[in-house]
């Protein structure tokens, strides 16, 4: 939620403004602190968008983000494979397409990547963490090694931008320094943080305070990516260069290509299927109805990603003639979206990507005895926007299947399903699968990984001969 107004220099600038919201309490402490203390607070508090706070906590006190209304349905699914009931997308039009964007410069990626490991048992960035099962290489570096490949193709160097959050900024930016930025140019690579938001109570509609000089925040989600490009000035700069179309993907699914040229085609309406060009999804079919991901569907005429907790039991479980989910369209966190389309989101606000609700514990002060409090029961409200949101905005949004098998292995927990565990056999079945499809068979206890060549040239529907033989018991980066 930042402040658009220039930087204030003082607290007693600022005061006019935050006793105008009704929130002169988060100054109780100020005789408090010292000089350091005292610039960190203001900095923080020079952040906030005090004009449009109370409007924003009259609104979201007491409920979450409106939906839209009208009857859940099924959502038009395209896609390159023929799958029935599917419009379908002629893949090679699609692909010289996207291959072309790339060569006039049209293109770049785009990871968000605000959080820890540590629900991994990891100790910093998540997209730090090892996940390479042959290799050992970060996350990071399975996404670099294919911007380098894809780089390499196209003979210039594809822009990455990595949104960090304030959290983890320092430390990831200290990674590729010091691994001399992944192979790539280090002009290359730009990282922007994501914003804020600050917690408050919803009784009372008072900011809490998570010590005498700052505020109690939490990360505006990743839909704060808009508003975050936007006043990093990184959405200018893309419009400078000519870029017109970004490659969206989270940090933690070392299987999604950061740059498919199939997909980038479909998106601007090259593989036959209706699209506008403006946002762009993918999604795989859910393993089963309870699966613990957001699936896409049509409200009010509109297509819309649902969260799998607000989709009723009785609609997430629905069969189809075929014996397939009614509501199989899983969303995976990949898109493609047009830097004209992000500009137009940014430029609208609140009303294109409304906050969603969450009341949550959150630790603060008592501004009574100052001293700090751990709620045992949720006591606080925190608001992030959903990129998805934007999917309504769109006049035409496409909404393409891929195969789970080789573009979705999320990194979520430490064991289990959707783990590290998990991830690393998928990377090895998705390497097994691309020796099958070349008419080899896999060494019994051999570990196989794509590199990022051979993940680049896949998906591009390029030629890749590998530089090492699959041996028993061996690991093998293919």
């Amino acid at each position: 939620m930042t402040s658009t107004s220039a930087a204030t220099n003082t607290i007693e600038d600022l005061r006019p403004a935050i006793e105008s919201a009704g929130q002169s309490h988060v100054l109780a402490f100020m005789d408090e602190l010292d000089g350091a203390e005292a610039a960190a607070f203001l900095q923080q508090l020079s952040a906030i968008d005090w004009a449009a706070l109370p409007g924003i906590i009259e609104r979201y006190r007491g409920a979450g983000s409106v939906e839209p209304g009208g009857d859940l349905e099924p959502p038009v699914v395209s896609c390159p494979s023929g799958t029935p009931g599917d419009v379908a997308i002629d893949a090679d039009r699609a692909r010289a397409a996207g291959l072309e964007l790339l060569r006039e410069r049209k293109v770049a990626a785009l990871t968000v990547a605000g959080g820890q490991g540590t629900r991994l048992g990891f100790d910093g960035p998540k997209g730090t963490l090892p996940i390479g099962p042959a290799s050992g290489r970060t996350l990071f570096e399975v996404f670099a090694d294919q911007i380098a490949a894809a780089s390499t193709w196209s003979q210039r160097p594809i822009p990455w931008l990595v949104m960090t959050s304030p959290l983890n900024h320092g430390q990831t930016l200290r990674f590729f320094e010091e691994r001399d930025w992944l192979g790539l140019e280090r002009e290359q690579v730009r990282f922007f943080v994501q914003g804020v938001m600050p917690s408050f109570c919803p009784d009372t509609g008072r900011l809490l305070l998570a010590d005498k000089g700052a505020l109690a925040t939490n990360p505006d989600g990743h839909g704060g990516v808009v508003r975050a490009l936007a006043r990093s000035g990184e959405l200018e700069r893309l419009e400078r260069e000519g870029v017109e179309h970004l490659s969206y993907f989270q940090v933690d699914n070392p299987l999604v290509p950061p740059i498919d040229p199939v997909f980038l085609g479909a998106h601007v309406g090259a593989g036959g299927a209706p699209s506008s060009g403006e946002f762009s999804s993918k999604m795989v079919a859910k393993a089963e109805a309870t699966e613990k991901v957001g699936v896409f569907a049509r409200r009010g005429g509109r297509t819309c990603v649902v969260e799998y907790s607000d989709l009723p039991d009785e609609l997430a479980s629905a069969m189809d003639a075929s014996g397939r989910l009614h509501f199989e369209a899983g969303s995976v966190a990949i898109h493609a979206a047009s830097v004209a389309f992000l500009r137009s989101i940014d430029e609208a606000g609140e009303s294109a990507l409304p906050f969603h609700r969450a009341f949550k514990k959150v630790p603060h002060l008592d501004l009574d005895s100052g001293q700090k409090i751990e709620p045992t029961e949720p006591n606080g409200v925190k608001l992030e926007r959903f990129v998805f949101d934007a999917i309504p905005v769109a006049r035409e949004p496409l909404v393409m299947r891929v195969a789970r098998e080789r573009e979705f292995a999320p990194t979520k927990n430490a064991t289990g399903v959707d783990s590290v565990q998990s991830a690393k056999q998928l990377q090895h079945d998705r390497g097994v699968s691309w020796l099958v499809e070349r008419g080899q068979r896999s060494p019994q206890g051999c570990t196989l990984e794509l590199s990022g060549a051979a993940a680049w040239a896949d998906v591009a529907g390029l030629e890749h001969v590998p530089h090492a033989t699959p041996k028993p018991d061996a690991s093998v980066v293919l």
